[in-house]
């Protein structure tokens, strides 16, 4: 099972989205009369469709305290996102990926709960905010998909080898010191074949927000303003992170930068990066000398075309009450119907520490005693029966630190699978603009 992902989806959020209205600068401009935008494959992005993401993205801006770029560069941008969010889907959908109504939700509950609202005032508040709540379903279950979709095509491709992890831990003896660092940054997305001249149009774009924020102009808004990566209505800031946990590039880059400095341009095969680093503090592990693990073991079910969540959630129910009522083993029933490769040694995930495996299958075995089994929880592989065999508390030891170098070396080689792939989504698709910007 994959370990420690960022969690970025709008399940794991506030409504700090929501709330009061958009700038006059955008409600001047409202699209009166529909009309079509763009073309992706057979599929359209409308006038009004980019106005309604227009408005939701002022709104956020607004909230975070970044000023707003002009309105034609938001406008841009954001159909620019909006063309490669209308590829993911379209790629889901064709290949039968789906999110069915009780996983739906369920997120939704969830949201609510983390908001300490019920449904009901849930919909109060989206109301409130002009946001119909057949709108904000469906923006949660395409978070969903799209995830589901970069979890399928991507994380599950990722493979970190032994020598890979020894070489890791020889070039970088403080990587695991505890410190954190808050980093920001740009992405000017380049396809593919272009020629030197064209490349070097987009390499002048990034050498352009170094010079403005050279000039006193805020990164936040600079990436809002150029940045094609997702993050960049959240000012470019991808979060607090280890240095062992940021892309390899940015990592590099950073190694030099004092808080308040911007790197040089970067070329990836995604693109040009600007890289900012905004702060820097003592992690969780500054200063630890030891730390409980847990060990456990579970049951894995994973969905599919042909198996939906509902029916992955009842096949281990059935299992779990054929285990507490009927006294079947844990371990002979995690053999012959777990999907995941522990299986076959009945389940048994070893000794784990904090933050090894993902939030949903933590929160769920911290909350289990030793030799109970939990109800069936969704995590983003699939369905689980989890069962908590001791715990012990432990001195961070070699193991650790390989355990901790190998997840952070599968999420860095994630997100960097994640923007090229992006990238060759895009130069795929077939696109044709029915609008020119100035």
């Amino acid at each position: 099972m994959r370990m420690n992902l960022p969690a970025t989806l709008l399940l794991t959020a506030t409504l700090a989205f929501f709330g009061a209205g958009a700038s006059a600068a955008f409600a001047q401009r409202a699209i009166e009369v529909d009309r079509v935008l763009a073309v992706v494959g057979n599929e359209v992005i409308t006038a009004v469709e980019l106005r309604d993401r227009v408005v939701s993205t002022t709104r956020q801006l607004e909230r975070q305290g970044i000023q707003l770029p002009p309105v034609e560069v938001l406008e841009r941008q954001l159909l620019e996102r909006m063309i490669l969010e209308r590829a993911q889907i379209q790629l889901a959908e064709e290949t039968a990926l789906r999110v069915d109504e009780p996983t739906l939700e369920r997120a939704i509950l969830r949201i609510a709960e983390n908001n300490n609202l019920t449904e009901d005032q849930l919909r109060a508040a989206l109301s409130q905010d002009g946001i119909s709540w057949e709108r904000f379903r469906n923006e949660i279950r395409t978070e969903i998909l799209l995830t589901r979709l970069r979890e399928r095509e991507v994380d599950s491709q990722v493979v970190v080898t032994d020598a890979e992890i020894d070489n890791f831990i020889a070039n970088n003896p403080d990587a695991f010191s505890g410190e954190e660092l808050l980093v920001a940054h740009v992405l000017i997305r380049v396809p593919e074949a272009l020629s030197q001249a064209e490349q070097a149009r987009y390499a002048a774009r990034a050498e352009e927000v170094i010079r403005r924020h050279a000039s006193g102009e805020d990164f936040g808004q600079l990436a809002a303003e150029y940045s094609d990566a997702p993050d960049a209505v959240d000012g470019g800031v991808i979060g607090w992170r280890g240095l062992d946990r940021l892309p390899a590039l940015f990592a590099d880059a950073v190694r030099n930068l004092q808080p308040g400095q911007v790197s040089p341009v970067m070329r990836s095969a995604a693109g040009f990066h600007v890289v900012k680093l905004v702060g820097v503090r003592g992690g969780e592990l500054a200063g630890a000398e030891a730390l409980e693990q847990t060990r456990a073991r579970h049951i894995l079910i994973r969905t599919s075309e042909v198996l939906s969540d509902t029916d992955a959630e009842a096949r281990l129910i059935g299992l779990r009450e054929r285990m507490v009522r009927g006294g079947e083993g844990f371990e002979d029933l995690a053999k012959v119907h777990s999907d995941d490769l522990s299986g076959a040694r009945g389940g048994d995930l070893g000794w784990i520490y904090p933050g090894d495996t993902v939030p949903e299958f933590e929160r769920a075995m911290d909350a289990l005693d030793p030799g109970e089994i939990s109800e069936p929880i969704r995590s983003p592989f699939g369905w689980h029966l989890i069962q908590v065999l001791e715990r012990r508390v432990q001195d961070v030891s070699d193991e650790r630190i390989r355990s901790a170098t190998r997840n952070a070396l599968r999420e860095r080689k994630a997100d960097e699978a994640y923007e090229n792939w992006l990238r060759e989504l895009r130069d795929s698709t077939y696109v044709e603009y029915r609008i020119e910007f100035d």
